[in-house]
């Protein structure tokens, strides 16, 4: 069996499944790491169900037995490594917030890609290659998101416009048209000016695609969510790791209009030929 998120499977598979069935489920999303250490009669036991209802829940994930889900299971643990969570405190030394800052990126790259949902993702390219305009919406943090997508599309021979303020967000939402495309972008999903903005861009017939926290206003009132699921706790720099997976998110949105839209490997190599002679030369062996 190929290496995958087993996970993601079982988060996908949870709500069809029996209520027997969904006590194993439960059980192991808790205690992952113990499971792959268990046998059957064990996680039957802990789980208070039977065996049989083990197997069938190995088999609802797409596994053939209990042995073929564990060894998926730990797969998925050896190539997904937990970090700890960044919680950052006055005393804390130089070595100590580089390496929380560091974990805590990881980890919530981690969670998003594990979570993402690649249908949304190959939509929202096909949308972004193939509009007229593309205009970008953000707020405080996610307007220098949009700025750095702004700056991708751009190289991809995209039109797009990166608005932060209210008034703006409403004057371009009102010019859309339905070739447009509106890309709004919010760490909380509760931003109301940005759900004033999606309401306006949505009257004038542009689509509109989000990248915010899956069930939030802004995600429910766009018409492509793209969930970005990453906890936020109380502090001034929490906000670092969110922005990340924001900006990596659009990465990802970004490749897949390069690799999707023709010419444009010729137009790249001509924009990084041009650039070499802005550079100093590299005069090392």
């Amino acid at each position: 069996m190929k290496p995958r998120n087993i996970i993601r499977a079982i988060e996908s598979a949870r709500e069809g499944l029996r209520r027997s069935e969904r006590l194993v489920a439960d059980y192991i999303l808790a205690n992952r790491r113990e499971v792959i250490h268990m046998r059957i009669v064990d996680l039957a036991q802990e789980a208070h169900v039977s065996e049989p209802t083990v197997v069938r829940f190995c088999r609802a994930v797409g596994c053939d037995g209990f042995q073929n889900f564990k060894l998926a299971l730990a797969q998925h643990i050896a190539h997904s490594p937990e970090y700890e969570a960044f919680t950052f405190t006055d005393d804390d030394s130089a070595r100590q917030y580089t390496f929380k800052v560091f974990d805590a990126t990881m980890e919530a790259l981690k969670k998003v890609r594990d979570s993402i949902e690649v249908d949304a993702i190959e939509k929202a390219v096909e949308l972004l290659a193939n509009a007229r305009r593309v205009e970008l919406y953000g707020f405080g943090a996610s307007a220098a998101v949009a700025s750095d997508a702004q700056h991708n599309l751009f190289r991809l021979q995209i039109s797009a416009s990166v608005y932060s303020d209210p008034h703006m967000q409403a004057m371009s939402a009102m010019s859309l048209h339905s070739d447009d495309v509106v890309v709004a972008i919010s760490q909380s999903g509760r931003t109301r000016s940005l759900l004033d903005a999606i309401k306006l861009a949505r009257q004038s017939g542009a689509v509109v695609i989000a990248l915010a926290p899956s069930g939030s206003p802004v995600a429910e009132a766009s018409d492509l969510p793209i969930y970005i699921d990453v906890d936020l706790e109380e502090g001034n720099y929490t906000p670092l790791p969110s922005r990340l997976a924001h900006m990596t998110v659009l990465d990802i949105l970004a490749v897949g209009i390069s690799a999707n839209k023709k010419g444009l490997r010729e137009h790249l190599a001509t924009i990084e030929a041009g650039l070499q002679a802005l550079r100093l030369e590299d005069k090392n062996p």
